[in-house]
């Protein structure tokens, strides 16, 4: 089974080669209140501009927000929107190196697109372009470029908006090199005739693109996966991914069944650009050795995520692991505080939200139904729980030097994992007061084996103006009477 854990990590070392059709998206958002007087027009009163690297540049953008480097490859014209365009692509040089070709025959690409602030509804598109193939001079810079850079990438993106700059002789060109290098090649295609993409990797059609291609119905699933197949099949590619909007993906891939992902449930803002986003995770999951349907349900998740922003947004690699990943898999460094600094930070962040501040603590050494019972209860009176966790070395000096049977970081992480907890911290003293002073809970909790004036902060507490809570216990449950007992029973 592939381990995205792991695998994300390795983002950061890949290279991704990203050639196709650049462009500039101009996204002016604002209001409609009235009819113009001088036509019978709407006039949208501006409240922001974005401007924002759009087309196969958008592929770029999602490659270095994931973490990984991109080579750029495409065509500028010798105008304001070009410089605009380079301007905007080498922000950070590190993350995308550009080789931009100028032709000064075409203008730059750019859509300007008119949104409804309030309900994120396009009102009018303009676009700036020419839509056909750049000339042989052009061309030849291009493969050229392409061709040098290819050996230093560990994957390309083809990324098609059918302006010119993928002819068929560059698309050739890069695909036959990249075979022969062993590099996966992922095509963002455009188009009806996809025999010039004939033997890249995997192929990203829309479900209308893909009947465009086949001519064969695609309606429903079984449509769909016998349209994919024909087409891998005619364009000798190891697979093809269909993107299906709402109705999420599906995936055939050779020697293998087609696979359906539903899409994410989610409150969709904006489309543009997330089959961009789609292309580049794709292309640094097969990177990084993510088998394809891996590949695709990394995707699907990313397409989540872009689709709930406005404008020609990019998902970053914390936004997928968050969106792949299960809570309690991401517990452990989203709720483990080593330095008492960044738990000030969570605390502030709390307050300021007027959150009521709950507290608990002990050893947890063996998690049992009795602990269970005090995190829940604490948590059902509070906002937020923090959990004081004893060092090793502190329950060395309480309960002998036989214990823990669990060292801090693993007592951490099992407390991480649950749902009652919301923050865990660990402190080295015998006893947890000088974490309490610093916590200022509004919420101090501990098991009914205490008697009220027994509890270890409760002073501070109630100068504070909190309560203190008593849990009762769960009957037969002490980690200590556990250990006893196991221990005895491998003696016999």
């Amino acid at each position: 089974m592939f381990d995205f854990e792991k695998r994300l990590t390795d983002i950061s070392r890949q290279t991704i080669l990203c050639i196709g059709d650049l462009m500039l998206d101009d996204f002016v958002y604002g209001e409609v209140s009235r009819i113009s007087p001088e036509a019978p027009a709407p006039v949208i009163r501006v409240s922001r501009e974005d401007v924002i690297v759009g087309g196969a540049g958008n592929v770029a953008r999602n490659v270095a927000s994931l973490g990984a480097k991109c080579l750029f490859v495409g065509v500028i014209g010798d105008d304001v929107t070009g410089k605009i365009l380079r301007f905007e692509l080498d922000r950070d040089k590190r993350a995308i190196a550009s080789h931009l070709v100028v032709d000064r025959q075409r203008p730059t690409t750019r859509k300007l697109r008119f949104v409804s602030e309030h309900y994120s509804t396009h009102l009018l598109r303009a676009d700036w372009e020419v839509a056909r193939p750049v000339d042989a001079a052009t061309e030849s810079a291009l493969i050229k470029q392409a061709l040098k850079l290819l050996p230093r990438a560990d994957a390309v993106v083809l990324s098609d908006y059918a302006k010119g700059v993928l002819t068929p002789r560059l698309v050739r060109a890069v695909i036959e090199r990249a075979r022969k290098l062993g590099k996966p090649v992922i095509v963002d295609p455009k188009g009806s005739d996809y025999s010039i993409y004939r033997g890249a990797t995997i192929i990203t059609p829309n479900r209308k693109e893909l009947a465009d291609a086949t001519r064969l119905p695609g309606d429903t699933h079984a449509e769909l996966a016998a349209a994919a197949h024909a087409l891998a099949r005619s364009v000798g590619s190891k697979a093809v991914l269909v993107t299906l909007s709402e109705d999420g993906m599906m995936l055939h891939a050779s020697r293998a069944a087609p696979v359906h992902v539903p899409a994410y449930s989610v409150k969709v803002r904006d489309v543009s650009g997330a089959g961009d986003t789609v292309a580049a995770v794709l292309a640094v999951m097969l990177a990084v050795g993510a088998d394809f349907e891996s590949a695709m349900r990394a995707a699907n998740a990313a397409a989540s995520v872009v689709v709930g922003k406005s404008g020609t947004a990019t998902v970053s690699a914390a936004e997928l692991r968050a969106r792949i990943l299960p809570a309690s898999t991401r517990a452990p460094e989203e709720k483990i505080v080593l330095d008492w600094r960044e738990l000030d930070a969570r605390l502030a962040e709390w307050r300021a939200q007027d959150l009521r501040i709950g507290f608990t603590n002990g050893v947890f050494d063996l998690l049992h139904p009795g602990h269970i019972r005090v995190l829940a209860q604490a948590r059902a009176a509070c906002d937020r729980l923090v959990v004081g966790l004893n060092s090793d070395a502190s329950v060395k000096r309480l309960k002998g030097k036989d214990r823990p049977i669990q060292n801090e970081r693993a007592r951490a992480e099992v407390l991480a994992g649950l749902e009652a907890v919301d923050l865990v911290a660990i402190f080295e003293q015998d006893t947890p007061l000088e974490l309490i002073r610093h916590v200022r809970p509004t919420v101090l909790v501990k098991g009914g084996d205490y008697k009220p004036d027994q509890v270890v902060g409760r002073d501070v507490v109630k100068a504070l103006g909190g309560e203190v809570i008593l849990v009762d216990l769960v009957p037969g449950f002490s980690t200590t009477r556990i250990v006893e007992k196991s221990r005895s029973r491998q003696r016999r």
